[in-house]
Parts: C-alpha cells; structure tokens; sequence
C-alpha cells in the first residue's frame, strides 16, 4: 500500500468571477467567506489539542 492512497485528495478551490456581483451581493460574499475562516480556524483549534493530547500520552 502505498501511504499517498492515505492522504487526502487536495483539490484547488476555483476563484469565483467577482466582475459581475454588485455591491450587496460581494458583502455577502464576505460575510460567508469570514465564516468559513471561523469555521476552519475551530477545525484548527480542535486538531492542535488533540494533537497536544497524544504528544501529552507518547511523551509519559
């Protein structure tokens, strides 16, 4: 088995047209874009101290 088969598939995310989105619609855009940030930002906190979790239980 090979370990890249582990890994997940990384796609890159297309850049959206902003060109014909008027002014409420590109506020939206953001606004949804800020929560995704939050979103992963919560991911990132969950993974490091679960992480520091089983560094904490190798390290003993």
């Amino acid at each position: 088995m090979n370990l890249d088969d582990l890994e997940p598939i990384k796609t890159k995310t297309k850049v959206k047209d902003l060109e014909p989105m008027g002014l409420e619609e590109l506020n939206e855009y953001i606004e949804t874009l800020a929560l995704e940030i939050e979103r992963a930002r919560i991911e990132i906190s969950r993974k490091e101290k679960h992480r520091q979790g089983l560094d904490g239980l190798f390290k003993a």
